[in-house]
């Protein structure tokens, strides 16, 4: 099984683009979708961040809002929660990947935000990088309900600029030029991954 790590900075598309994996026969392991779970009422994360953000937790479940005040207010609390997040996310996809292989899945598609920032393009066989200009960016992630441009700004600064994620990649798959060419790269992508795995 071929395991890709797919990729984007904010509101380049790449939810859009996982979903096109996914209709193509790809198994998708959605990190942000995790991290939902583990936030959620019952989740694993929640009595971490009680200890952490007591003010957080909001009928027993994390207030993502509240959660974003404290992360914008002083970027250390970023790498706290990060440095207890990631190993369960990567818990998790150990976990989807047994399932993919049950299923007889052979590409593997890891849908992860940071996965140059945090190294994790070292535990991909390829990266996909997702792109699109910034005059379609921005635009996308203003639109974004709760979205103001402090908030964009801070998101975008933690992530590594999209030129250096788009001269790590194995492939780069641009949004900007419509669906159906996205769609199309998607396909040629999936292609060149099932002959590698033959």
């Amino acid at each position: 099984m071929i395991i890709v790590g797919l990729t984007g900075s904010i509101g380049m598309g790449k939810s859009t683009t996982a979903q096109m994996f996914k209709d193509a026969g790809a198994y998708v392991f959605d990190a942000d979708a995790v991290v939902h779970k583990l936030y959620a009422k019952g989740g694993e994360a929640v009595p971490i961040l009680r200890a952490v953000f007591p003010d957080v937790i909001v009928d027993g479940a994390v207030d993502r809002a509240r959660l974003s005040k404290h992360l914008q207010a002083d970027p250390l609390h970023i790498q706290v929660l990060e440095s207890f997040i990631h190993p369960m996310v990567v818990k998790m996809r150990t976990r989807a990947i047994s399932e993919a292989k049950q299923q007889g899945k052979t590409i593997f598609v890891a849908d992860i935000p940071l996965l140059f920032e945090t190294g994790g393009e070292a535990k991909v066989d390829k990266a996909v990088v997702v792109s699109a200009k910034e005059d379609v960016q921005k635009p996308r992630v203003l639109a974004r309900a709760g979205m103001t441009e402090a908030k964009f700004n801070l998101i975008k600064n933690r992530q590594m600029p999209d030129a250096e994620k788009r001269s790590r990649a194995d492939y780069i798959i641009e949004t900007d030029k419509g669906f159906d060419h996205a769609r199309a790269q998607v396909l040629e992508i999936m292609q060149a991954l099932a002959n590698k795995e033959h």
